[in-house]
């Protein structure tokens, strides 16, 4: 099994899976809940660079299948993505937290997103320190008559 320990100095992507996860109705065939088998098969395969891999517990998204999410520092969007395969989607989910280590706000571009990202992406979450907008375009700090003058000239 492969160490999943990165520190946070190495890594500023974190892929977090719901160990906890089951399916409604299926019965494992072993004693492991379906999200520890992912959990489980994400880290039997070779990771991304800069990505870590964490369980944890609930997600609080029960209803849809095994849950993971996205994270990276301050300036990145979260993705909660649901309905994830143990069997079938390790490689997938691995492959989609290499996009988003290497987007600069965690924003892949749609039609590069895996397919499951884009049907199953159950919440998106504001980074906690959103990029600096151009000044140049900010009009938040300025009166309202320097804005009316800006629209006439």
């Amino acid at each position: 099994m492969m160490d999943c320990a990165d520190t946070r100095q190495e890594s500023d992507t974190e892929l977090l899976v719901c160990v906890t996860c089951r399916r409604e109705g299926v019965t494992p065939q072993d004693e492991r809940r379906p999200g520890r088998a992912l959990y489980d098969q994400i880290t039997a395969l070779e990771r991304p660079r800069g990505v870590r891999v964490t369980p944890t517990d609930c997600l609080q998204n029960c209803d849809f299948g095994c849950t993971v999410a996205l994270r990276g520092g301050a300036e990145k969007w979260t993705y909660v993505f649901a309905n994830v395969d143990e069997a079938a989607h390790p490689e997938m989910i691995l492959a989609g937290a290499a996009q988003f280590h290497a987007a600069p706000d965690g924003v892949i571009p749609w039609r590069q997103r895996p397919e499951h990202f884009k049907r199953n992406c159950v919440a998106r979450i504001p980074p906690l320190s959103p990029a600096p907008k151009d000044a140049s375009q900010d009009t938040s700090q300025t009166s309202p008559q320097a804005s009316q003058k800006q629209q006439d000239s």
